[in-house]
């Protein structure tokens, strides 16, 4: 039996069709780099201080004492947390008193923020931050924002395999489209912290679901050759470019609330990609609806100016397709493989690893010198080159080295930042930036290597299996970024350790470079020190003997 890319050889590699489809999954990922990383800004805490009430008749000299000193990462600021007991320092300025003069400030006892906060507006004129004092004993709840909108994403890309497994990948695809751009919107009329957080929820679970959906249907849609070039160029890219969008739209919109209205505005565009975008017609084979998917082939062979055969899939074909629908491997299959559960063992702390560093790096921009808008661009312009670069090292270079170098590469540049003096920021930043440039081109990497290491009959389980562990590392990544309230290092130092370490578990899988894509169990490449067959593989390679055997008598 021919494969499916045999079949619809005649529709050639580059027409107007396969240009067409890739132009549109790559417009309705723009939404998603640009409203991905609004948290960014909408999320951000600016320096604050304990609010004095004027009625508290406190006079101008015992007020500039009334806020302490405290002493942060080697730099000495007002405290953000706490206040002189102010019933203390409001009898002492009525008595006329000169603070550490007639009366030591350090032994005046210290007490919360009982009256709120009062907030800079240097750079935001509000965040929700600030709207809800989500701050000293309520910070925690700025990186679990974060956290719960990314496990709405492992929730959402659960459900929406399942959906595009069932009902096709279109319908789950704008399906998803549509919970994000809602979810967004219902955020922008949120009346607490806590119904913003479970809007954002929601908002994760449509966005990355909608963004891996798209790349499977590309994948599925489009010739071999283009394949990679997608991945990296119609995927990635076209992230890039909406993320590099996002600092410049919120440079100009200071309020949260208002800045939320673009990041809604932005669903807009999935409306006429409906019209755009087809139904994936490997699929339909797959689900028996063979007349479905050759009306698809037939127009694209119309709009390729080709002629499609008379018969496009043969009997012998769709009875094989039929068959295969019937014949579902699962998670147990994956299970009974010593050799493939190691792997995929390993490829989820893959993907951990990356998308753990490469989040954390984004959420980490606004917490960097200098301007927060700027460094948010950069940190998207530094993307745009890493997917060009990791599309060179699949075409010409081996797995191993293509994700073992980018790893090194963006490890060893974070762990050097700690040391930077502190009198440099400039070149810090330039390193966080060469850092996410090859924590970026790691993340392209691992998609492809992943792909070809497992075979078609669990391959998108492999991949949904790896794209639900990589969101423990995006949960995780706000609290990595948290840690550096108390050590500013120690999330560089996490980071830069974990991709080192990521990079050495590359040289355990077996190199897929120049390999053909293995289309069963039993023909999946053996990671290094697992040479025994499982019980399952033992049997097929048995009846394939016997098969053998029987031919030739």
């Amino acid at each position: 039996m021919r494969d499916y890319d045999g079949i619809t050889a005649f529709l050639g590699t580059w027409g107007p069709f396969q240009r067409t489809i890739f132009l549109a999954l790559a417009i309705s990922i723009l939404p998603n780099g640009f409203t991905g990383i609004y948290i960014v800004f909408v999320g951000d805490t600016p320096p604050h201080e304990c609010y004095v009430p004027e009625e508290y008749n406190i006079s101008e000299m015992w007020r500039n004492v009334t806020i302490p000193m405290e002493t942060i990462n080697g730099v000495s600021q007002h405290s953000s947390c706490s206040r002189l007991k102010v019933e203390t320092v409001r009898n002492y300025s009525i008595l006329n008193i000169i603070p550490n003069v007639d009366v030591n400030v350090s032994e005046i006892e210290l007490e919360s923020c009982l009256d709120g906060w009062k907030y800079s507006k240097d750079v935001y004129q509000s965040t929700f931050v600030t709207e809800w004092d989500v701050v000293c004993d309520n910070a925690y709840k700025v990186p679990l924002t974060t956290s719960i909108h990314y496990f709405g994403a492992l929730v959402g890309t659960f459900i929406s395999g399942q959906l595009s497994d069932r009902f096709g990948r279109k319908p789950a695809l704008f399906t998803m489209m549509i919970i994000q751009s809602v979810a967004t919107f219902a955020q922008i009329f949120s009346p607490n912290w806590q119904a913003f957080t479970i809007f954002f929820f929601f908002a994760g679970a449509g966005s990355v679901s909608n963004y891996v959906i798209a790349y499977v249907l590309g994948t599925e849609i489009l010739s071999p050759g283009a394949r990679v070039v997608f991945s990296a160029l119609g995927v990635f890219l076209s992230s890039a470019i909406g993320y590099m969008f996002m600092p410049a739209v919120a440079y100009f919109i200071r309020d949260w609330r208002w800045l939320l209205v673009p990041m809604t505005g932005s669903g807009i565009i999935y409306f006429p990609l409906w019209w755009f975008i087809p139904e994936s017609p490997r699929w339909l084979l797959s689900q028996g609806r063979v007349e479905e998917a050759e009306a698809i082939l037939r127009d694209a062979a119309r709009r390729n100016r080709v002629t499609a055969p008379e018969v496009i899939f043969t009997p012998a074909e769709v009875e094989d397709a039929l068959a295969m629908k019937d014949k579902k491997h699962n998670i147990l299959d994956v299970m009974r493989s010593s050799n493939m559960l190691s792997i995929i063992i390993l490829c989820s702390l893959l993907w951990i690893i990356i998308t753990c560093g490469y989040f954390a790096l984004i959420l980490n921009t606004s917490n960097l010198s200098g301007n927060p808008y700027i460094n948010c661009f950069l940190s998207g312009a530094a993307e745009v080159p890493a997917y060009f670069i990791a599309l060179l090292l699949l075409r010409y270079c081996p797995r191993q080295v293509c994700q073992s170098s980018t790893l090194f590469l963006g490890g060893a540049v974070i762990l050097f930042i700690n040391m930077v003096p502190t009198d440099l920021p400039g070149v810090a930043i330039f390193l966080e930036m060469v850092g996410k440039f090859g924590i970026t081109a790691a993340f392209c990497v691992v998609y492809a290597v992943t792909s070809e290491l497992f075979p078609t009959v669990v391959r998108t389980m492999a991949m949904g299996t790896c794209s639900m562990a990589a969101r423990i590392g995006t949960i995780i990544s706000p609290f990595i970024i948290y840690l550096g309230n108390y050590y500013k290092y120690l999330p560089y130092i996490l980071i830069g350790s974990l991709a080192i370490l990521g990079g050495l578990f590359c040289f355990i899988l077996p190199e897929s470079y120049g390999k053909v894509l293995p289309e069963t169990i039993l023909q999946m490449q053996h990671i290094k020190g697992c040479r025994c067959n499982t019980d399952q593989d033992t049997e097929n390679v048995d009846s394939k003997s016997e098969y053998r055997k029987e031919s030739k008598l």
